[in-house]
C-alpha cells in the first residue's frame, strides 16, 4: 500500500519538492531556484514555463533520492505563491503572457480608480480583502486589456486563468482537470468568502468572464491524478492550500487564537478566528484559513512584502554578501550604537499601511555606517514589520496583544538564531520554532495524506507538533520602545499618503 507523500512547494524564488514518509518525516528534498523578471519599476513577473520545469524536475529527483516508484506515493500535495496569476491557452496550456506575481504593482492606478468609484466597501465586504493590486483580479484585468486578442479569447471560452496551482494541476494532469482550493481562490478578489463561490458581481467590476475560472474544491480533496508519463505512473493530487495557509495547517494552528507567521520572500501572519469572519478596523485581511468537509475556517492575515527578499537585495542589488546565508554574519559586525533603519518598500508597502506608491528608504546613516549597518537593518525590519502586524491583531482581535501570546514561526529565516532572537524581543512575546521549520510543504503533505486515509484527524495531527527552540524576550523594555518608536518614524517618513 502507498506510504509515502510527495509535496510540491511552489514559492516565488524557488520551487521544492519534498517526500515525507507516513508519520509525516521528510525523507528526500529537491530544489530549484526561480528566475525572477523585473521589466519595469515595481512589475514583478515569473515564467509560467520555468515554474512548470522546475516542478517536474523537483519531484523526480526527490521521488529518485527517496527510491520510491509512483505506485508508492499515495497523494501529491499543492502548495504555493499565493496571488500570482497565469492566463493560458486552453488547447496548449501555454501561458498567453509571463506569470504577474503577487509583489507586482502594476495595477495600482487601475485600483485607485475602482476606489474613486466608490466599488472598495462592497468588495471589502465579499471578500475581505482591501482593493490592491496584490490580488489576482486587477492582474486578470490587466492581461486580457494589454496582450492583443486576449479579452476576445477569453469571452469565447478559449482561455483560462489560474493562480500556480491550478496552472500546475492542469499540466500535471494533461489538461484534464482546471480546479483550485478554497484557500486560493479567496486571494483572487473575485470569491465571496461566505460562500467559496465565485461573485458575478466581483466578476462584472473587474472585467473577468466567468468562463476563465477554475472549479473551487475543500483544501482536501480528490483533484485529479498525473499523467502517466510524467513520473512512471499516475500519482493522485489530493491536497492543494495557498503557502499561508499551508503552513497554517502545518503549525498545527486549529484552535482560534492560534499565531503563526512565515519567513520568506515576505512575511505573513495569520491568526486563526475559527467560524468568524471578524472584519478587520487595523487594515489586516479577513481569509479563509483553510477548508475542509465543506465548512470553512477563517483567519486575520497581515502580510509583508518583503522580508527574506532584503536579504536577497543584499546579494543582488548591493553585492554586499556573495550568498544569503551570509548576512548573520556580517550584521553580527555592526556598530551597536548606530540605529540604522531599512524600510523595504521596493514595492510598496503592505499590512498595515496598504501603500502601494512607497518606495525603499534608508535612515538614520551617519559616517561611521557601512555594510554591516545596512545588513542589521535590513534583518531588523523583518522583526519590526512583524510588530507592526501584531499591534494591528491586537486592535482586532485583543487577546493576540496578551503576555501569553506565543508567535508560532517557520520559513527560511528562521534557521537564523540572531534574527528570531530580535523578533522575540521587540515583540516582547515568546517565539516558538519547531522542528520541521519547512510547515508550508509539511501542511500540504497532510492535507494529501488525510484525503488519502494516511494520517489523523486535525486534533491527532496538531498533537504531533514538537518544539526545537523557544525564544524569550530578552530586551529592555526602554530599550525595545526606542527602536521602535524609530522604526515607526522611518515608516512615516516613507509613506505617500497619511500615516
Amino acid at each position: 500500500m502507498p506510504n509515502h507523500l510527495v509535496a510540491i512547494d511552489q514559492g516565488t524564488t524557488s520551487t521544492r519538492a519534498i517526500v515525507f514518509d507516513a508519520g509525516l518525516k521528510p525523507v528526500a528534498t529537491a530544489q530549484r531556484e526561480l528566475p525572477q523578471h523585473f521589466p519595469a519599476s515595481g512589475w514583478v513577473e515569473h515564467d509560467a514555463e520555468d515554474i512548470w520545469r522546475a516542478t517536474v524536475e523537483t519531484v523526480r529527483a526527490a521521488m529518485a533520492q527517496a527510491g520510491l516508484a509512483a505506485n508508492e506515493i499515495a497523494g501529491i500535495g499543492i502548495t504555493n505563491q499565493r496571488e500570482t496569476t497565469v492566463v493560458w491557452d486552453r488547447a496548449t496550456g501555454k501561458p498567453i503572457h509571463k506569470a504577474i506575481v503577487w509583489q507586482d504593482r502594476r495595477t495600482a492606478a487601475y485600483c485607485d480608480a475602482l476606489r474613486a468609484a466608490g466599488h472598495e466597501p462592497d468588495i471589502a465586504a465579499r471578500t475581505g480583502l482591501l482593493l490592491d493590486p496584490y490580488f489576482s483580479a486587477s492582474k486578470i484585468a490587466w492581461l486580457l486589456d494589454h496582450v492583443d486578442g486576449a479579452r476576445a479569447r477569453a469571452q469565447a471560452g478559449e482561455l483560462a486563468f489560474g493562480t500556480v496551482d491550478s496552472f500546475l494541476l492542469w499540466r500535471l494532469t494533461g489538461g484534464k482537470v482546471h480546479r483550485t482550493d478554497a484557500t486560493n481562490a479567496a486571494r483572487t478578489m473575485l470569491v465571496d468568502i461566505g460562500s467559496s463561490r465565485w461573485d458575478e458581481d466581483l466578476c462584472r467590476i473587474f472585467g473577468v468572464p466567468m468562463a476563465m475560472l477554475p472549479q473551487v474544491c475543500d483544501c482536501a480533496a480528490e483533484f485529479g491524478a498525473t499523467e502517466p508519463a510524467l513520473f512512471g505512473g499516475a500519482i493522485a493530487i489530493r491536497g492543494i492550500a495557498g503557502d499561508q495557509q499551508a503552513a497554517t495547517v502545518g503549525q498545527g494552528c486549529f484552535t482560534p487564537g492560534m499565531m503563526k507567521s512565515t519567513y520568506g520572500t515576505g512575511c505573513f501572519m495569520v491568526l486563526n478566528t475559527g467560524d468568524k469572519r471578524v472584519a478587520s478596523r487595523a487594515r489586516l485581511l479577513t481569509t479563509i484559513a483553510y477548508q475542509l468537509d465543506g465548512r470553512r475556517t477563517y483567519a486575520l492575515e497581515g502580510g509583508i512584502f518583503v522580508a527574506g527578499a532584503a536579504v536577497q537585495w543584499l546579494r543582488d542589488g548591493l553585492k554586499i554578501i556573495e550568498k544569503s546565508s551570509d548576512v548573520g554574519a556580517l550584521a553580527a559586525k555592526a556598530d551597536p550604537a548606530e540605529q540604522v533603519y531599512l524600510v523595504p518598500a521596493f514595492v510598496g508597502l503592505g499590512a498595515p499601511y496598504w501603500d502601494p506608491q512607497a518606495r525603499g528608504a534608508i535612515f538614520g546613516l551617519t559616517r561611521h555606517s557601512g555594510a554591516p549597518e545596512i545588513a542589521r537593518a535590513a534583518l531588523d525590519s523583518v522583526g519590526y514589520q512583524t510588530r507592526d502586524l501584531l499591534e494591528a491583531m491586537r486592535a482586532d482581535w485583543p487577546a493576540a496583544g496578551s503576555s501569553a501570546t506565543v508567535l508560532r514561526v517557520d520559513g527560511g529565516m528562521t534557521a537564523s538564531e540572531p534574527c528570531m532572537q530580535f523578533l522575540a524581543d521587540i515583540l516582547a512575546a515568546p517565539v516558538d520554532r519547531p522542528v520541521v521549520m519547512e510547515t508550508t510543504a509539511l501542511g500540504a503533505a497532510y492535507l494529501a495524506g488525510r484525503t488519502a486515509g494516511l494520517c489523523p484527524d486535525l486534533d491527532g495531527f496538531a498533537a504531533q507538533w514538537r518544539l526545537d527552540r523557544r525564544f524569550e524576550p530578552e530586551m529592555a523594555a526602554s530599550d525595545r520602545e526606542t527602536r521602535y518608536a524609530g522604526w515607526r518614524d522611518a515608516v512615516r517618513r516613507t509613506l505617500t499618503g497619511p500615516a
